[in-house]
């Protein structure tokens, strides 16, 4: 896998930034002026790079295929971003991110010009009727555990108490045939 690469400039983090979390970052459809899934995704991790937010760390970008009624492929990258937002806080700044890129909220799992996710918190864990951390699909998604291993593979999961990078290790791991599929 390449390596992360640092977003931004060499300034440090503003002081009150306490809060640091891991944002997924996806992409599929086309904005028009000829921006690209790929070109969204970096132009999103700008956005994630301006106050009060920080952007730490970035992962490369991968290809994945969609979940769901969706046909294209994605665009996917993770961020790891600093600061003093609260989560609520923080997911609204995520929407407002999204809005911008041109994404509406109508198809769970549809085409979208950009997908922020919260994905962990260095405060463990959230439950809200607006949001749950760490995300609920994050140990079961190699397109989101593979780009965050990249930027925080010692991160542990608060719910299962493993690494990002063991996590990504298991979800890798071949699977066992079904032993009825065998005799078919």
């Amino acid at each position: 896998m390449a390596k992360a690469r640092k977003a931004g400039s060499k300034k440090q983090p503003a002081k009150s930034a306490k809060h640091l979390y891991a944002i997924g970052i996806g992409s599929n459809r086309p904005l028009a002026g000829n921006m690209g899934p790929r070109r969204i995704v970096h132009a999103a991790t700008i956005a994630l790079d301006r106050k009060p937010l920080r952007c730490i760390a970035r992962s490369p970008i991968i290809a994945s295929r969609p979940i769901g009624p969706s046909q294209r492929t994605y665009a996917n990258a993770v961020a790891l971003v600093k600061t003093a937002l609260p989560p609520l806080a923080m997911l609204d700044a995520l929407q407002t991110i999204e809005a911008l890129f041109g994404r509406r909220r109508y198809r769970r799992w549809g085409a979208r010009s950009l997908d922020l996710d919260l994905l962990l918190w260095s405060g463990g864990r959230m439950r809200h009727k607006r949001l749950i951390v760490p995300h609920p699909f994050l140990r079961t998604r190699s397109f989101v555990l593979g780009p965050l291993a990249a930027v925080a593979p010692a991160w542990r999961d608060p719910v299962s108490g493993l690494t990002v990078r063991q996590l990504a290790a298991r979800l890798a791991r071949p699977k066992p045939v079904d032993p009825a599929a065998r005799s078919l």
